[in-house]
């Protein structure tokens, strides 16, 4: 859980750069990609990690740009980008503005449980990276090349003259 908003914002930055780098690489080719017929793709998945961005804070009474929560996914990946730097981008310009280190211990009603705001930042960064996760694997299905996010992947290690990790 986030006990100031300056940790936070900190963190944030990098999820969202390491989010990027996977957004840059998709192409619209790979955004039917899935795991199984009736799976999620990666389009769609891109999308909704956009959309959970002023959806989840939304819940708080934070007012954020962004793709709406019942918004088709497009089928430009630059648009499925752009979406989601609006959205990263509102974030990092309102929560400053709008919440105080104070404010991130107040409760919210979220999905049917009550989250503490700090508690909200927390499952917004580890939503995200869950579905990089799931994107990584599309990704590697669909032949698009996955950055490195947590440490080099397979490419960046042999670009580094190293044998990556089998």
């Amino acid at each position: 859980m986030y006990t100031t908003i300056t940790q936070f914002l900190k963190d944030w930055k990098y999820e969202s750069d390491s989010t990027i780098k996977m957004l840059n690489n998709l192409t619209e080719e790979s955004l039917s990609q899935r795991i199984t017929p009736d799976g999620r793709s990666l389009g769609f998945l891109a999308w909704h990690i956009a959309q959970t961005i002023p959806e989840m804070l939304g819940k708080t009474g934070l007012k954020l740009e962004g793709p709406a929560e019942d918004e088709k996914y497009p089928s430009s990946a630059k648009e499925i980008r752009e979406g989601y730097e609006k959205a990263s981008n509102s974030l990092m310009e309102q929560l400053p503005k709008s919440w105080k280190d104070e404010t991130l211990n107040e409760e919210n009603d979220m999905y049917g449980e009550k989250w503490m705001k700090g508690m909200t930042l927390m499952y917004l960064i580890l939503h995200q990276a869950h579905h990089r996760g799931q994107m990584s694997v599309l990704m590697r299905q669909a032949g698009v090349i996955v950055p490195g996010v947590y440490g080099p992947a397979k490419e960046e290690w042999t670009a580094m003259g190293m044998e990556p990790f089998e």
